[in-house]
């Protein structure tokens, strides 16, 4: 099969420029040792090179060394396959540099970033760090990393079927005209001429690909010089051929690159091949070849965790043998296929968690040092115009108001909180509601559907299950949500994930901005609901590709803002489903409105406003 192959550069030996405190001395060496640690895999000496970093930080209080002990950090995880904790430590460092000014390091952590995702399958999450790189590292033009980001933007885009691919790629081959004449930049052109061939076979113009392999495979001495590659462009040139049914070199060309692979010890792209050869034997019906080769590939995929081969050679084999052995084979790719996919959805969380978390303390100590410096004003002044009789009578005047105003509050909070306790009941109420149609009611029209299909009652068992998925349906509808385990934002940013696709985006805002945990969960849960209905609707009526939601908390109110691109519907035709019904009532409950405007051609706006008042809840966390 088909792979795509990235290149990464790191980092230049040039930290004498760079930290200006260190001479040329041990120093230095650390930074050389754990460089080179990196790239020859050893774990140990790179742990013991970051903490010798965060050591001499501590001595010599430099920030730059700080954000090389974090960056030495996240290639440890790197190479320990903790890409969760890899990404946590290269956005530290990146910070870090972020303040000192130096965009080049800021660039590089955001490029190593972006390849973290990618290897996750996060695609847009690695386009969006790719394109702030850019933002860094165009000014200041260092071609090499530049080249390095337009290549991983071309593959990121041909991931996500955007049309820039090819671009992103042709400004990269640009950049790499202008460098000097270097080992460099011929591996430049010839990574970046392969990916513009797959680019072209993963659309099946493999004529057009046929030509960038060429391309590649003409260069100067390549089989000599850079057997890797010269083995990798004339795979895929095998492949292309072999797609075009022009098979006679394929065997050939199949072997001749696993000869390289072996040699050169990548036993990961040998995995590759076998998989390759396997298909070729697959196809010539010759499947005890086939099998043999498959076998060969899961091995070697084994060995280097190359998942992607991995689950081809377990699906090969399953489809080439029979029986209990066909059996144990399939089992076995789709416990790995659930474990990857899970493993995959996790990271992409995690990673959008640290960006979230990050942003939001900037924001939060940005604005606590704000406040401070307003209060220390207020209070320099309050003492060089206050008297002690202004005092006195303020003091009066104030108690007489916190006096009125605790009273005004305290009556308001208690008259709101038997609200709170009547919607709760009420909650209550649907949730065993909901629980008894779908366990009991569900369950007995369950059995009665088997007993008429086991009685050939085919028409009928049809009509009674089309009346038990009414009741599931509605069970649905009225069941709750908790916050005691997942906070809210949490269960939003999960509901967002869930329901995110390419063609059908959510975006949220004010979901990080506002202190949740001082809401009621009975708000909260009300909120929760609203978005989730607006979603279900646009996902299932509306033909919606993009759903924009605001979360506002006023001083008086919280209000949400849900706005769809779908068809939209006459509001004075249509009536509303169990689903807005059941939202309409919630929202009366607590006092609040619900207005859903719409017009056909022109997306639905629904908007949910809620009182606050003094009904929060300090002690429910969010």
């Amino acid at each position: 099969m088909r792979f795509l192959f990235f290149f990464i550069y790191f980092i230049n030996l040039t930290y004498s420029q760079e930290i200006d405190s260190i001479p040329k001395n041990d120093k230095l060496k650390i930074l050389e040792i754990g460089l080179s640690a990196f790239f020859e895999n050893d774990t140990a000496t790179l742990k013991k090179s970051h903490k010798n970093l965060l050591s001499l930080y501590k001595k010599e209080a430099n920030s730059i060394l700080l954000a090389k002990h974090y960056q030495y950090k996240a290639m440890f995880f790197e190479l320990k396959y903790k890409k969760d904790s890899a990404y946590y430590y290269y956005h530290q460092s990146k910070n870090i540099s972020k303040k000192t000014g130096d965009s080049l390091e800021v660039g590089r952590r955001l490029l190593s970033m972006a390849i973290l995702q990618r290897e996750a399958k996060d695609y847009l999450g690695s386009e969006i760090n790719s394109i702030e790189a850019l933002q860094y590292l165009e000014p200041i033009k260092p071609n090499k990393y530049l080249i390095s980001l337009y290549n991983l933007l071309g593959l990121t885009s041909s991931e996500l079927k955007k049309k820039e691919a090819e671009t992103y790629y042709k400004k990269a081959l640009k950049i790499n005209k202008s460098l000097l004449v270097n080992n460099r930049k011929a591996l430049d052109f010839l990574y970046i001429t392969n990916n513009l061939g797959l680019l072209y076979q993963n659309k099946k113009k493999h004529k057009k690909a046929i030509s960038y392999f060429k391309k590649g495979l003409a260069f100067d001495s390549i089989k000599k010089k850079h057997p890797r590659q010269y083995a990798l462009l004339l795979e895929n040139l095998a492949f292309s051929n072999y797609s075009l049914e022009k098979k006679e070199k394929v065997f050939q060309q199949y072997n001749e690159v696993l000869a390289i692979k072996k040699r050169l010890n990548n036993l990961s792209g040998a995995s590759t091949t076998h998989i390759n050869i396997s298909n070729y034997y697959k196809d010539l019906k010759q499947n005890k070849k086939a099998e043999y080769h498959s076998k060969e590939a899961l091995k070697y995929a084994k060995q280097t965790q190359n998942n992607n081969r991995w689950l081809e050679a377990l699906k090969n084999l399953s489809d080439l043998t029979i029986g209990k052995q066909s059996k144990q084979y399939l089992e076995e790719y789709i416990i790995l296929n659930d474990s990857l996919f899970q493993k995959e959805r996790l990271l992409k969380n995690q990673f959008a968690k640290i960006r979230y978390e990050t942003s939001k303390k900037e924001k939060e100590n940005t604005v606590l040092k704000s406040e401070n410096e307003k209060k220390q004003a207020q209070i320099a002044y309050h003492k060089q115009q206050q008297t002690i009789g202004w005092l006195a009578a303020a003091s009066v005047l104030l108690l007489l108001i916190l006096s009125i105003t605790f009273f005004l509050q305290r009556r308001r909070k208690l008259l709101y909180q038997a609200q709170l306790e009547a919607a709760e009941a009420r909650e209550n109420e649907r949730q065993q509601i909901a629980k008894s149609l779908h366990d009991e009611v569900a369950g007995d029209l369950r059995m009665l559907h088997n007993k008429l299909e086991k009685s050939n009652l085919v028409e009928e068992a049809q009509k009674l299950n089309n009346v038990k998925e009414n009741v599931r349906n509605l069970s649905h509808q009225l069941s709750s949500v908790s916050f005691d385990e997942v906070s809210f934002k949490d269960q939003i940013i999960n509901l967002v994930s869930d329901y995110f696709e390419l063609d059908f985006k959510i975006s949220v805002n004010g979901l990080h901005e506002c202190e949740w945990q001082y809401i009621n969960d009975a708000i909260k849960r009300l909120l929760y609901l609203g978005i989730r209905e607006s979603i279900q609707n646009c996902k299932k009526y509306a033909q919606a590709s993009k759903i924009i939601i605001n979360l506002t908390v006023q001083k008086n109110y919280v209000l949400l803002n849900i706005t769809d691109n779908g068809i939209g519907f006459d509001t004075k035709i249509s009536k509303k489903g169990i689903g807005l019904r059941n939202l309409q009532e919630r929202v009366e409950d607590l006092n609040g409105t619900l207005n859903i405007s719409s017009e056909i051609g022109s997306g639905t706006k629904t908007n949910i406003q809620i009182p606050l008042n003094a009904w929060t809840n300090k002690n429910t966390p969010s």
